[in-house]
């Protein structure tokens, strides 16, 4: 409509810098104005938010949007809370909340191991390694919304634990856990099909003298794109690669996927004024785009 208004994407980041690649992906997404906030703090959120919610009238509000980032998830986390308790009535508009990229990492990690089950995860044995991290525990959530039958590994069985009893608060279904150590990973991930890496840079979490001996696994998804990789024998570009008796998915394999989907959430904020874009929302956005196209 020629008389729409601009769309404007408020881009409110906990980091000294606000993130010039969550910038330039917004902007390739097709917005008409950037405007970024940068170190923003909890306390910080009302008065912008009042910006965005009061300069338009509530038929113009979905032309505006908010996109939450920053390197720590837990800090864009109090951020989404924050500026969802600004909203009232029809004066709000829509959030998509993808700290560290967690959220859309997560989905397209979750929609790669989806594609290798015929489109369905229901009752498929999966394994998170890493999975206290903020795409670990995204991942792990996801897969149990999809109904596979969930494990958790850490280093440290109590962090796994405390993760797995965080995943029941929001999804009613507790994954197992587990202690990720030399000497337990075998037998912790005896009868997987899908193992998931979502380990921090540099950390091998997978050898090969373990996956290879896991008759059962089919599928094997390493998120971790700094040598040394997260799964041994994975190769970052890898998608749905022949690797051995399983197929694989390197960081750079899941990250176009990723980002065809975190340009969609972006285009899907202004779609309306009332979104609230988290995992689930983006992995829903993520399974549209990776749907079969009709007969």
């Amino acid at each position: 409509m020629a008389d729409a208004k601009p769309r404007i994407l408020i881009q409110l980041d906990t980091s000294p810098h606000a993130s010039v690649f969550d910038a330039v992906t917004a902007i390739d997404a097709g917005l008409d104005h950037l405007l970024q906030y940068r170190e923003v703090q909890p306390d910080q959120v009302r008065d912008l938010i009042h910006g965005a919610m009061f300069t338009r009238g509530p038929g113009d509000l979905k032309s505006t949007a908010v996109f939450i980032g920053g390197a720590s998830v837990d800090a864009g986390e109090a951020l989404l809370e924050a500026v969802k308790k600004v909203f009232f009535g029809p004066f709000r508009v829509s959030v998509l909340f993808d700290s560290s990229g967690a959220n859309t990492t997560a989905a397209a990690a979750v929609l790669a191991a989806t594609r290798e089950f015929e489109g369905a995860l229901a009752g498929v044995p999966a394994a998170v390694l890493g999975a206290t991290g903020p795409v670990g525990r995204r991942v792990a959530r996801l897969l149990c919304r999809q109904g596979a039958v969930t494990r958790i590994g850490s280093r440290e069985l109590e962090r796994a634990s405390q993760v797995a009893d965080s995943i029941q608060a929001q999804t009613g279904v507790r994954p197992a856990s587990f202690a990720s150590t030399t000497t337990t990973l075998a037998a912790a991930l005896d009868g997987v099909q899908i193992v998931i890496s979502a380990g921090a840079a540099c950390a091998r979490t997978l050898p090969d003298e373990v996956w290879t001996k896991l008759p059962a696994l089919k599928v094997l998804i390493d998120l971790n794109a700094v040598p040394p990789l997260g799964i041994e024998g994975v190769e970052v570009a890898d998608r749905s690669t022949p690797r051995g008796h399983v197929r694989a998915w390197g960081a750079i394999g899941v990250g176009g996927l990723k980002m065809k989907i975190h340009k969609q959430a972006v285009r899907t904020l202004f779609a309306s004024n009332d979104a609230i874009l988290d995992a689930e929302e983006i992995l829903a956005i993520g399974q549209a785009i990776d749907a079969p196209a009709p007969p």
